[in-house]
């Protein structure tokens, strides 16, 4: 069976198989728009190394992620191609920005909340920082969700997800097809962010009580890495056994936040997600 994932984007879906990736776009005209890139393979080795693949997996979804955001949003809103790109500087700036807003967000905030409350357990410390960090991406999620534009970025995610659905039953590749699956996937992303900060409390919890705040938030950062090559193996297990009582508990988390992330597509936004898909098979 053929290994693919996906991404949303602006107007279109992103799909990654392990040589190709595929951005198709539905352009102001209403035609849908296909750039293909061959992958580099170099990295394919280090690929089969248990938690270092998941670390080199992540750096690649973020960074194929953005150029596809990129792209789909000179299609989207029609803009010359010439004109239309960004400067590589700018990119740079706002990747910079973006880095140093979710590192504020999401390990500053909650260890300086938990700080705070100061509970004299390492366990309830990590607890509280767990949560509060939880809460701050659904509140996120939620609030960006009531936007339009975002709303149908999530509608392109649902198709997305019932795309590949359908290929990993080995049906053939049709809007009808496609319909009857839903819209959520045990291999998301989202479910990838939810894994990661319940193993983040696991193992934020062997760093003593005692150490100063910042060296925590440096400690936080620094087993960042780590976290992420962990929750990607579990994530991979929980999508093999996925009917296993056990390993489905990891995969609930992610299924339910994909109610916030995921919506019904059209039968049109459904086109693009195959387009795309049928590109990198």
């Amino acid at each position: 069976m053929h290994k693919v994932g996906g991404q949303a984007v602006i107007e279109g879906v992103m799909m990654r198989s392990q040589t190709k990736m595929a951005i198709a776009v539905r352009n102001p005209e209403g035609k849908i728009v296909i750039k293909t890139k061959k992958l580099n393979l170099l990295s394919d080795r280090m690929k089969k190394w248990l938690f270092v693949r998941g670390i080199i997996n992540l750096v690649e979804m973020l960074s194929h992620g953005m150029k596809a955001l990129n792209f789909s949003s000179e299609v989207a809103l029609g803009e010359d191609n010439k004109e239309g790109k960004s400067s590589i500087l700018l990119f740079v700036i706002m990747a910079i920005l973006g880095i140093g807003a979710g590192l504020a967000l999401f390990k500053l905030l909650p260890l300086w909340i938990a700080a705070l409350i100061g509970p004299k357990s390492n366990i309830l410390f990590n607890m509280i920082d767990g949560g509060v960090k939880l809460f701050i991406f659904i509140a996120y999620i939620y609030v960006i969700s009531m936007m339009k534009d975002v709303k149908e970025v999530f509608r392109y995610h649902g198709a997305e997800h019932k795309s590949i659905a359908c290929l990993e039953a080995e049906e053939k590749l049709t809007v009808e097809n496609c319909r009857k699956y839903s819209t959520k996937h045990p291999r998301c992303g989202t479910s990838f962010i939810m894994i990661v900060i319940v193993i983040s409390i696991i193992v934020y919890v062997f760093i003593p009580l005692s150490v100063p705040f910042w060296y925590k938030l440096l400690y936080r950062i620094l087993l960042l890495p780590v976290i992420a090559g962990v929750s990607y193996e579990i994530l991979k297990i929980g999508a093999k056994y996925h009917k296993n009582f056990f390993f489905s508990l990891f995969e609930k988390p992610g299924i339910w936040i994909q109610h916030l992330t995921t919506k019904e597509p059209t039968d049109k936004q459904i086109e693009v997600a195959l387009a795309a898909l049928k590109k990198v098979l």
